[in-house]
């Protein structure tokens, strides 16, 4: 049989008691600690996904390109990348994962798969290396495709978390 310690018998006590309260309701919530809010720390276990729009007007040079696109990338707090760019209006003949602020262009990091019409795909198993991971905490990756009339990058949106 089990033997308490007359030590514990208080905790014990203390401890039935509560788990009374909350399974019958009566606990009073004024002393509880409040629910945790979905802070960056939380969000970097699940990993940060993003959804906006590409166009011309983020591009640089700057375009009056008609055509758009919608991404859907997730860094997670691995540094792993998943998801895909969709595109509107634009024979696409790249896309990418570039390093640099808005404004700036940069070098490729990781280069997107056309999966289907229109869709490329963040190959399975990309990774960022630290300084890319630190790059896009700051703001300073970006997702543009290229087309024949504009091989430098027709659309583009910076990544942010």
């Amino acid at each position: 049989m089990f033997t308490q310690h007359k030590a514990l018998r208080p905790y014990l006590f203390a401890s039935a008691l509560l788990m009374t309260l909350v399974i019958t309701g009566c606990a009073s919530t004024a002393s509880a600690p409040p629910a945790p809010k979905a802070t960056m720390g939380m969000m970097g276990m699940m990993g940060h996904s993003m959804q906006a729009k590409l166009d011309g007007a983020h591009e640089v040079p700057a375009n009056d390109s008609t055509a758009s696109g919608i991404t859907n990338i997730t860094v997670a707090a691995d540094k792993s990348v998943s998801g895909n760019v969709t595109t509107t209006g634009i024979d696409g003949k790249a896309a990418h994962i570039h390093i640099g602020a808005a404004g700036v262009n940069g070098p490729v990091i990781v280069p997107l798969s056309k999966t289907g019409d229109n869709v490329w795909s963040v190959p399975a198993g990309a990774m960022l290396t630290d300084p890319q991971y630190a790059s896009y905490l700051a703001g300073n990756l970006y997702v543009n495709v290229h087309s024949a009339a504009h091989p430098g990058g027709e659309i583009r949106v910076q990544l942010t978390k």
